[in-house]
């Protein structure tokens, strides 16, 4: 267990001599839907304008895909603008959308809601189910044969600014590192990618992002941002259950009305089916499981008949931003910019953020190659592109539908119904509270008692882990870092019990009896699955979430 005063510090450095480097005009740090479509885009606008750019992704994956998890039914409209012949060229979207279910879930029945009763951003004709991590393989097929030089298993740990506190590229992690902080017999020195313009394309609540938004105070004069945990499950399932191009979204059971979330549920080809759970992290009993809460719905007969009969093939979790409009921080900073899912472009009740997203890395590399042919130092042309872009004007019109749940399940649905219905015209901007700050003491509230798993719909931690096939080398230094090694056991569990050993989904952290009868808080950092939750929730923002070594972590086949 680490203790240290702010591990988000050791973020930020300077370029050293000792280290080797390499040189680029454009270096993406991830590499999702965001930073392979600055990539492309940035390959296409210099091709346009007959220049040669140099274009680098760097991902922490072991390989493209292997951290990208979605539910997702894919909104086309950014991926044509950036390859308008992605049909043809093998896209791995086939599953287009046939038929759609927006349902209430009561405890035992539920109820659907007729089609024209939902607002035109809920349907979803025109959009493809599909894994967003072959989305991601296929964008990487497509930004290499432009020439963009692409390196998995290598983790971003520190950005490097120079003598003017210009970013000017980032340094890999140190590998060889062992437990006990010394350099073991395999050890390798990081390397430092250097760039004219450094895109932070790390997703949700991105480590170097966080250090970035602190340091040039981009978060000033915005609402905090807010999240959800996402967890998933792909099925494989009979012949007689399977229904390609059906989707279903639910919302109600199991979750109390003063706690947002809500289930999905989609038919793939191939007798695959997506299931999966969000649990909004704003949530106030510290005795509720997000997990659990997802093996419970799996119960549900709803659900359920989509299920029995086939069994569980992958297992993952991501938190989710959830801030929407009145969240994005500024987006631009000396030397690059914030992209995608890191910026928090999710339009919430629309259950979408990849093309958000894609379209913010768009613009970001156009705004790259149009700053390096004018010689410029930065990269406020994005920052006006995306001011001005449809995808902020999508965010702005349902930027009150996730915080009129505060208000609990039967207003906000009603507030959010309303704002969907008015495009987003009504004249107010409602605002958000940070997750961590909305736990009450665990003396307050009243423990759940979440049935055993029956190991047909519903399954335990550690065997859902293990399909996420997470793999950290063990000899390393703990990625989770403790701000204060004391405050787990002197405050969390005597204020909250502890909610870290309930919200983490991956069974990374307990509490368990140590050999002089009290109690110590272990973590176990192998078994994490990079979701990012435990950065979120934890009430006195104790943990920050660091890089392990490059290629550590989930491998997910097809999420």
């Amino acid at each position: 267990m680490t203790s240290t005063t702010d591990p988000r510090k050791a973020m930020l450095g300077s370029p050293r001599d000792d280290r080797e480097s390499m040189e680029f005009d454009i270096l993406i740090v991830g590499g999702g839907p965001a930073g392979l479509a600055a990539a492309i885009r940035a390959k296409q606008c210099a091709a346009e304008a007959g220049r040669e750019v140099s274009v680098c992704v760097l991902e922490k994956g072991s390989e493209i895909g292997a951290h990208i998890l979605s539910g997702a039914v894919i909104e086309p409209r950014a991926l044509t603008a950036l390859l308008p012949n992605w049909r043809e060229r093998g896209a791995p979207l086939d599953t287009p959308v046939e038929e759609e279910a927006f349902c209430f879930l009561g405890e035992k029945g539920s109820f659907r809601f007729p089609g024209f009763l939902l607002p035109p951003i809920l349907h979803n004709k025109g959009n493809f189910i599909a894994s967003l991590g072959n989305l991601c393989r296929y964008l990487a097929t497509e930004a290499e044969e432009l020439g963009v030089e692409i390196y998995p298993g290598f983790a971003a740990a520190e950005l490097l600014l120079d003598d003017g506190g210009r970013v000017v590229g980032v340094a890999t992690g140190d590998m060889g590192i062992g437990k006990d902080g010394e350099r073991t017999d395999a050890f390798e020195p990081g390397v430092e990618l250097r760039a004219a313009f450094t895109l932070l394309a790390e997703g949700v609540r991105g480590s170097l992002a966080q250090a970035a938004m602190g340091h040039f105070n981009l978060r000033e004069g915005v609402q905090p941002q807010t999240y959800g945990l996402g967890i998933k499950e792909l099925w494989e399932v009979p012949d007689d259950k399977a229904r390609p191009g059906f989707i279903m979204h639910s919302f109600g059971w199991p979750l109390d009305r003063q706690t947002y979330g809500g289930g999905f549920l989609y038919h793939l080809t191939g007798n695959q089916v997506a299931v999966g759970f969000v649990t909004g992290l704003d949530y106030r009993n510290p005795y509720l499981s997000p997990f659990m809460e997802f093996q419970r719905y799996k119960t549900h007969p709803t659900i359920r008949a989509h299920l029995e009969g086939g069994r569980r093939v992958a297992y993952g979790a991501r938190a989710i931003n959830e801030g929407g409009y009145q969240s994005i921080p500024k987006l631009t900073f000396a030397g690059g910019a914030l992209i995608g899912c890191t910026a928090g472009f999710v339009n919430v009740p629309k259950i979408k953020g990849s093309h958000t997203a894609m379209h913010s890395g768009m613009l970001a590399g156009e705004a790259a190659v149009e700053a390096l042919g004018k010689g410029a130092g930065d990269l406020s042309g994005y920052q006006a592109a995306m001011d001005a872009s449809w995808a902020v004007e999508e965010l702005k019109a349902v930027r009150n539908c996730r915080p009129a749940f505060r208000y609990g399940l039967v207003a906000g649905t009603l507030l959010s119904g309303l704002e969907l219905w008015l495009g987003g015209r009504t004249p107010w901007t409602l605002g958000h509270h940070a997750d961590h700050e909305a736990l009450k003491k665990a003396a307050d509230c009243k423990p759940i008692d979440y049935p055993r798993p029956d190991n047909v719909v519903s399954f335990d931690g550690l065997s859902s882990v293990f399909l996420s096939n997470t793999n950290h080398e063990e000899n390393q230094p703990a990625h989770l870092k403790l701000r204060d090694a004391s405050v787990p056991i002197a405050h969390n569990l005597p204020n909250f019990d502890e909610p870290a050993q309930r919200y983490c989904p991956a069974g990374v952290y307990e509490v368990v009896a140590d050999e002089n009868g009290g109690q110590r808080f272990v973590i176990n950092a192998q078994n994490c699955v990079h979701c990012k939750t435990c950065d979120i929730k934890d009430p006195q923002q104790n943990i920050v979430w660091t890089v392990p070594q490059g290629g550590g972590g989930p491998n997910y086949p097809n999420m």
